[in-house]
């Protein structure tokens, strides 16, 4: 069942649709579950806190994140539609000082359902990716796709595991 919060901050998730799959957590973000990584949050902070990828500009701009998922394998594809042996991305962005300003990813997987960080909520999984557009993280501003691959980390359920590409 959805908490008030999320039913507040996300209208379009059904709560019959929705499931927990791992407890809250600071150590990431949505941006870093969506590459695969549990460790570490990715942000291109100006301070350098966040981890961003080397070459990458240290800046909030949908250009730049679509670099960041670059150096990991995705390039931009027109949808978000499961297909066999591709991870697809959905990078968020919301109208922020009259540009468009990264604030969410979450990831496909093959199950068909969308799997995301929720800040510092819980890790949920659902099948409209659609469902989480609204005020907190705007709408769904591109999408990325890469070759499944084997021993690629995709995060799933409550774990992050190893999972070998279809022959």
């Amino acid at each position: 069942m959805l908490n008030s919060l999320l039913a507040t901050e996300f209208p379009y998730l059904d709560r019959s649709d929705h499931k927990v799959t791992s407890p809250a957590s600071n150590k990431y973000n949505s941006i870093a579950y969506a590459a695969g990584e549990t460790f570490r949050v990715w942000w291109p902070d100006k301070y350098g806190i966040g981890y961003w990828p080397e070459g990458v500009d240290r800046v909030a701009a949908v250009e730049a994140f679509v670099e960041a998922y670059r150096t990991i394998g995705y390039a931009p594809c027109t949808d978000g539609n499961l297909e066999p042996g591709i991870q697809k991305v959905a990078l968020y962005a919301a109208r922020a000082e009259n540009r468009e300003q990264p604030t969410h990813a979450a990831l496909k997987l093959e199950s068909r359902c969308w799997t995301r960080e929720l800040g510092s909520l819980e890790d949920i999984e659902h099948s409209r990716v659609e469902d989480m557009q609204g005020t907190s993280y705007g709408r769904v501003i591109s999408y990325l796709s890469r070759p499944r691959t084997q021993r690629q980390p995709i995060v799933g359920d409550q774990f992050t595991v190893q999972q070998t590409a279809p022959d």
